[in-house]
């Protein structure tokens, strides 16, 4: 078979890819291995958001009782009914992708795993030979399970396996502290499931703000037990039961046994199957392709690569938008065209939520840099809402005052979130944003209050006008 471009992954990257060669009036063919559906819809996003909220619903009723409303206590969640909502759920969204699918073209399709025999030729299977004058490579990212885990055997299992899950276990020890082991063992520990969770090196979120990770975590710690930098002493199957022993937080030494270990240490690009070193390319340390985050071009090559596998921003978002990128510019290739990227911008979807938006305060010069602050704790309506839990950072130029970035947890980090990423890309400043309309009472004052203590900060450097007053009472 000769076509134009060659889409390898029909995920979320794969198919933006395939839709977007097509419409820049390529051939093209959109190649799969392994089952339609994507990551998102099968088992990442939307049935980890399907458990979450049934988890938070009970939480939420549990927790009426401070307002008069009794009998929430009583509340139990019948676990075998939650899980068999969750993959009814999980269905549905997985179904819309595979008509999404079987909507394209007939021979669109072709079902098998892909390698590359050349940089222009690609092995289907065992029968199925392809030459394509473009490649775009969208294979996604697999879970990583750490060897030391495996001791745990068949009561080892990753996310992928969570939600098929019959019904939960009474007790479930988790390995990782990055956004998916956040949302999963918090929603797990809603629904009364014993949670132990631990973290390596004190790492929470993928957060680089000290006191905003530090809040985070005790957030979470106030509802199971949580070490971001756990000390491991051993791991073990005992009579069938998964066995830790370990250094808790404050010194003691103890022994758990759990019912299931739920690896969620991370995902990592799924690219051994290709024989990349067949396709002439350049790879990294990790076997990962060097490529133009600009253009999505692997080198000087006709080879793209977009989403999860380029192990670079592991949303869906970003995924959807390098494919586009990828698929067009395999189209037109050798004409490649470079675009400007969306800031970067991600959110953990565990309680209090996390946002963390533009530049990373790693990145950041210190010196050139202000932070305003603003504690949830005593804000107004975040205390209406009984979550009152959180701190966000929000970061500016120190005589410019333009915004560069924040990192923040607390109550409806989704919608700020997006309200600081697009400040950020829209490259505004503290007295721009100072200047747009803030409802009372809402918790878009918190971020108000965050970028007033910016702007107080940056004053002397970057405006000769008196600071913006504070808000009355901090509400």
């Amino acid at each position: 078979m000769e076509v134009d471009v060659a889409v390898i992954g029909a995920g979320t990257a794969g198919m933006a890819a395939f839709r977007a060669a097509r419409d820049a009036g390529a051939n093209a063919v959109l190649i799969e291995g392994g089952e339609l559906g994507t990551t998102c819809a099968r088992v990442g996003c939307m049935p980890s958001k399907l458990l979450i909220a049934a988890a938070n619903g009970l939480h939420d009723a549990r927790a009426l009782g401070p307002r008069g409303i009794e009998g929430g206590e009583a509340l139990a969640a019948d676990s075998a009914r939650v899980m068999d909502y969750v993959r009814r759920e999980r269905d549905h969204f997985v179904a819309g992708v595979i008509e999404e699918t079987e909507a394209f073209p007939e021979g669109a399709i072709l079902r098998g795993e892909a390698r590359f025999e050349s940089p222009q030729r690609l092995m289907i299977g065992h029968d199925t030979r392809v030459e394509a004058k473009s490649v775009v490579i969208a294979t996604g990212a697999s879970s990583v399970v750490p060897d030391e885990l495996k001791v745990f055997g068949d009561k080892l299992i990753t996310s992928d396996d969570l939600f098929e899950l019959r019904a939960l276990p009474k007790r479930i020890a988790v390995f990782g502290a990055g956004p998916l082991a956040l949302e999963l063992g918090q929603a797990l520990s809603r629904l009364s499931v014993d949670v132990f969770m631990f973290g390596k090196g004190g790492s929470v979120a993928a957060l680089s703000d000290t006191p905003v990770r530090d809040a985070l975590a005790a957030a979470l710690a106030s509802e199971f037990y949580f070490d971001p930098d756990a000390h491991i002493d051993g791991m073990s199957l005992e009579n069938g039961q998964p066995t830790l022993r370990f250094t808790s937080r404050d010194g003691e030494k103890r022994i758990e046994r759990f019912d299931l270990v739920l690896a969620a240490t991370g995902r990592a690009p799924d690219l051994k199957p290709l024989a990349l070193d067949r396709a002439g390319i350049e790879l990294n340390d990790k076997g990962v392709p060097l490529f133009d985050e600009t253009t999505m071009q692997c080198g000087k090559s006709s080879i793209f690569i977009a989403g999860d596998c380029d192990g670079t921003r592991p949303w869906l978002h970003d995924a959807a938008d390098e494919g586009k990128l990828a698929g067009d510019n395999a189209a037109r290739f050798p004409d490649v065209q470079a675009v400007e990227r969306k800031v970067p911008f991600s959110i953990v979807f565990c309680e209090p939520q996390v946002a963390i938006v533009g530049a990373s305060y790693d990145e950041l010069e210190k010196q050139m840099t202000v932070t305003g602050e603003a504690s949830f704790e005593t804000q107004g309506r975040s205390r209406v809402m009984r979550q009152n839990r959180g701190l966000l950072h929000v970061y500016a130029d120190a005589k410019t005052g333009t915004l560069r970035g924040a990192q923040g947890c607390g109550p409806a980090m989704e919608h700020l979130g997006h309200l600081l990423a697009w400040a950020v890309q829209l490259e505004l400043t503290l007295d721009d944003m100072l200047k747009l309309p803030f409802y009372h009472p809402v918790v878009e004052e918190g971020l108000r209050t965050a970028l007033e203590d910016a702007d107080r900060k940056c004053y002397a450097e970057r405006s000769a006008k008196p600071p913006a007053m504070p808000s009355a009472a901090g509400y």
